[in-house]
């Protein structure tokens, strides 16, 4: 008996590190292509174009009243450019953020559908700590300007960790 719940345990952990391999590694590829060639081709944007494409290469101007446009932007803190003095702490406290939501997610997570969305948040955030070491900052480039109002600059991580979290609160009022 206590060799097949042995042999279940191992078979769990070894189909929950495949999918966290799948889902992370697709992540990173998607976000350090994107940064690659975003750093690569597009010249870093000024905050002082203010008309669209914002110095960047546009995509799509007023179409139902949003603009879009891939720019080259940086940030060297946290979402918003928030403790941006603080580079060394920040990225101490994202290593740990990682390391403990893996943690959690290998050895205490009880829910099966919480898997994909954490994995997504640890994906985001260890492409946006690969850029740290990288670049110095976090390679930004969706620009999106929503009936007027400019929103903050993202990428490909950025966008997982907010599915991530997202997701979590949906699964978490529905269980609720």
């Amino acid at each position: 008996m206590e060799e097949c719940r042995a042999e279940e345990l191992s078979k769990n952990y070894i189909k929950n590190c495949c999918l966290a391999f799948i889902v992370i590694g697709l992540v990173l590829l998607l976000d350090q292509l994107t940064k690659y060639f975003v750093y690569k081709f597009i010249p870093l944007s000024q905050h002082s174009y203010y008309y669209y494409p914002y110095g960047g290469v546009g995509i799509f101007k007023n179409f139902l009243g949003i603009e879009f446009s891939i720019n080259f932007m940086t940030n060297k803190g946290a979402a918003w450019g928030f403790l941006g003095d603080y580079q060394l702490p920040l990225i101490i406290f994202r290593l740990f953020l990682i390391a403990g939501t893996l943690v959690y997610l290998f050895f205490f997570n009880k829910h099966n559908s919480w898997q994909i969305p954490l994995l997504l948040i640890v994906g985001g955030a260890i492409g946006n700590v690969i850029d740290f070491f990288s670049y110095g900052y976090v390679v930004d480039m969706f620009h999106f300007v929503l009936w007027g109002y400019d929103f903050p600059v993202f990428n490909v991580a950025d966008s997982a960790i907010s599915i991530g979290i997202g997701t979590l609160f949906l699964l978490s009022w529905k269980e609720k």
